[in-house]
């Protein structure tokens, strides 16, 4: 084993961005290195369980619950995408930087980390590792999400452009984008001069300056992985199933032979509750075992089981999908992750952050459909029996399973993260785009 090292994994209550990042830092205290976490105090259980200290954010934004009211960006009330991201650019990155960079260098006072591994949206977590002249790693819970030349912008959900006219609206959405980011340049640049650091021309330089960009994604699957820049290391998905599942047996009787579909939603709230009672109903008219887990952000009665759909709080997805025809989801990337490694095929019904980019490479990977979140019960009940009917769907994410495999036994990603130590120069090694 190399030298025991401490990191410093600071991360936010982002539902699906938490059980990749506390998995990795389960990892590295598996490899013998030491592991604390600075983040939202709903995050604290799951940390501890697995062996880590925990610091919560005292200053920057944080939930004490995964309540709607608790949500600091809130982005189901808006269904203006360029508001949606105006306001994640306001209320999360940039606006509170000074917060999560004061934050941060107390937590790096304290206990004095080898390195921070900070999640690629805390933009104050990375000056705090700026300033304190620390390896600084950004971490991606998702694919490839940084305007970069020859990548679909992120949001839309757009396949790889193949025309003139493709190329043309990604590099004029592109723009947009990024223009309406770097209208939070004064006040990440604020944060910066608070500790002493000079101010950045773009807003995506402050993560594209950490030293490595670790993306929890598969690059087969990802095809922005192409095009990313030479600093960026994939380390494949980290599948762990959240620390609040529970184990829980099916129902059905052992001769029923009817297709299993798994049915899961985000773990923290984007107004769901519709959307699912649809599917509900929609499976209601198919031969079908399904299984609809609910998570911890949503009321037990906002949705109920029928004759094919039992509703459950929560229930472990990777056993679940062992034995499942299809997945029905919001296309989340850990849950989408979950079911191509099974070589499960996909429903995916996006609802806002990275779920339309998601959904696009499973569609791109001819693994699944993407259907509206509105998309009527009638129209939910075609694309399951097309699914499930269509072989090429199952043989596709069959495909996709073997390349996550090749994936898991080639990389090693704590030895990527251990090399953000030993391999360190005077200057940091990112890059610009």
């Amino acid at each position: 084993m190399n030298e025991r090292r401490h990191f410093l994994f600071a991360m936010w209550e982002g539902g699906g961005t938490v059980p990749p990042t506390v998995g990795l830092a389960r990892r590295a205290i598996a490899r013998g290195h030491r592991a604390s976490v600075l983040g939202d105090p709903t995050i604290e259980q799951a940390a501890v369980a697995v062996g880590c200290d925990f610091m919560s954010w005292r200053r920057a934004p944080h939930k004490t619950t995964l309540r709607p009211e608790e949500d600091v960006v809130k982005d189901w009330e808006t269904s203006n995408p360029l508001e949606m991201l105006a306001r994640v650019r306001d209320r999360f990155i940039a606006g509170p930087a000074t917060r999560y960079a004061a934050d941060t260098l107390d937590a790096i006072a304290e206990h004095r980390p080898d390195a921070v591994i900070s999640d690629y949206m805390l933009f104050g977590a990375h000056i705090a590792a700026e300033k304190a002249k620390l390896p600084a790693g950004a971490l991606v819970p998702n694919i490839w999400p940084i305007p970069a030349p020859g990548v679909p912008p992120f949001g839309p959900g757009f396949a790889p452009a193949k025309t003139f006219l493709g190329r043309f609206r990604d590099a004029a959405v592109t723009r947009v984008v990024t223009r309406l980011f770097d209208r939070g340049l004064p006040a990440l640049n604020g944060a910066r001069e608070e500790v002493g650091l000079a101010p950045l021309r773009s807003f995506f330089d402050q993560v594209l300056r950490c030293d490595r960009i670790f993306v929890l994604a598969s690059a087969e699957f990802d095809f922005s992985s192409r095009f990313v820049p030479s600093h960026v290391r994939y380390l494949g998905p980290i599948l762990d199933d959240p620390q609040w599942a529970r184990p829980w047996s099916m129902p059905w009787p052992a001769g029923n032979q009817d297709p299993i579909v798994l049915v899961a939603f985000s773990s923290t709230f984007q107004d769901q509750g519709p959307v699912l009672r649809r599917i509900v109903d929609a499976l209601a008219g198919l031969p079908v075992r399904a299984v609809v887990t609910l998570g911890e952000a949503l009321d037990q009665d906002e949705v109920s089981s029928n004759g094919a759909a039992v509703v459950v709080r929560s229930a472990p997805h990777r056993v679940i999908l062992e034995k499942a025809s299809l997945m029905i989801t919001h296309c989340g990337h850990g849950s989408t992750m979950k079911a191509l490694a099974a070589g499960v095929p996909l429903l995916g019904m996006p609802m806002g952050r990275d779920q339309n980019d998601t959904a696009a490479r499973v569609v791109h990977a001819r693994a699944g459909l993407r259907l509206s979140p509105r998309a009527s019960v009638a129209a939910i009940r075609r694309a399951v029996r097309r699914l499930i009917d269509d072989a090429q769907y199952r043989q596709n994410a069959l495909r996709l399973a073997q390349a996550l495999d090749r994936e898991h036994r080639s990389v090693d990603p704590i030895g990527e993260i251990e090399a953000l130590i030993a391999q360190r120069s005077a200057e940091p090694l990112g890059c610009q785009l």
